[in-house]
């Protein structure tokens, strides 16, 4: 059974509730028309339950109205709860939604918060990307055309190279990396891109996914030689928390078995947040054979990031 728009808001600047409208017109890649929130990077319409909004007003005795929450969307009839990054949303016939956040980490107090102490956005709401163009209406029917469960770990690799940055030649060791986490964890591959061996856009790449996004594991592939454009374990570090060396000695040495110049990798891998950043080789063969290295641990590793009381020394071989 499909859900139902309950309500479609919008404001004219951030930071406030939103105004209800009947209708509004949704524009891939931007957003509602009129709102604030428009063209905002990946977060471009946000979307909050019907059923968490009531238990919230019932738990508080509390009148609020649609748009409170700055919510842009509130759906109803759907498990909104059990969605994950890359589920899809149909709105209406024509409007499609992707699913590229789950909560967020306020930076400040929200009208809501002022008034009651607390807020739900951050908790359970979803923020959402148009993919495809649509008028959407109140009463119109929801369905979910692609699930990703919650609980499924969420990876993104990023490519380091100027040459296939540019087109020059292809990128073979990135979607290598993809496929092996796909296949083997195993993880959804949220986003895969290729950069040029920059330092500051490779740090700020890699800042974007761990900040709040959801994201698991991000892996750069590329760049960590001795050559002088070879900058990833310096973005690397720039980013990173904690550092998790246990990764590096394990991927070096399983490369050591196989060529001497393994030691001449600077790969390096650490935590931000919840993310753990992982660093590996360039070459479709040695990325692979790095990453097959920590696939035993890797897995456990990034539950634990997510929360996992499990016992370390219990857990499966």
């Amino acid at each position: 059974m499909p859900g139902r728009v309950e309500a479609i808001c919008i404001s004219a600047r951030r930071g406030i509730p939103k105004t209800p409208l009947p209708a509004a017109r949704l524009r891939a890649d931007h957003g509602i028309e009129g709102d604030a929130h428009s063209g905002f990077g990946h977060r471009q319409v946000s979307i909050l339950g019907h059923n968490d909004i009531e238990s919230f007003k019932q738990a508080g005795r509390l009148d609020l109205q649609a748009g409170a929450f700055a919510e842009n969307l509130i759906v109803g009839g759907l498990d909104l709860g059990s969605l994950g990054l890359g589920s899809r949303l149909r709105l209406g016939s024509e409007a499609i939604l992707g699913i590229t956040q789950i909560g967020k980490r306020c930076h400040g107090r929200c009208a809501i918060f002022d008034q009651t102490g607390d807020c739900i956005m951050p908790r359970v709401g979803l923020f959402a990307r148009v993919l495809a163009d649509g008028t959407v209406a109140v009463g119109d029917p929801v369905e979910i055309e692609e699930t990703v469960l919650r609980s499924a770990l969420q990876a993104v690799v990023l490519t380091l190279s100027d040459r296939c940055a540019a087109g020059v030649t292809q990128d073979t060791a990135g979607p290598a990396v993809a496929a092996l986490l796909r296949e083997s964890m195993p993880a959804h591959i949220y986003r895969a891109e290729i950069l040029p061996d920059e330092r500051g856009p490779l740090a700020e790449r890699l800042r974007h996914y761990a900040d709040g996004h959801g994201i698991d594991l991000v892996v750069a592939v590329g760049g960590t030689g001795l050559s002088p454009r070879d900058i990833t374990p310096e973005a690397v570090r720039d980013v990173i928390e904690r550092p998790t060396p246990g990764f590096d000695e394990a991927m070096r040495a399983a490369s050591r078995a196989t060529t001497k110049l393994a030691m001449l990798s600077r790969a390096c891998s650490g935590v931000h947040g919840q993310t753990l950043i992982l660093s590996l080789p360039g070459s479709e063969r040695a990325a692979v054979e790095n990453l097959r290295a920590i696939l035993p641990a890797l897995p456990h590793g990034l539950r634990k990031l997510r929360g996992d009381p499990e016992d370390c020394g219990r857990s499966s071989p």
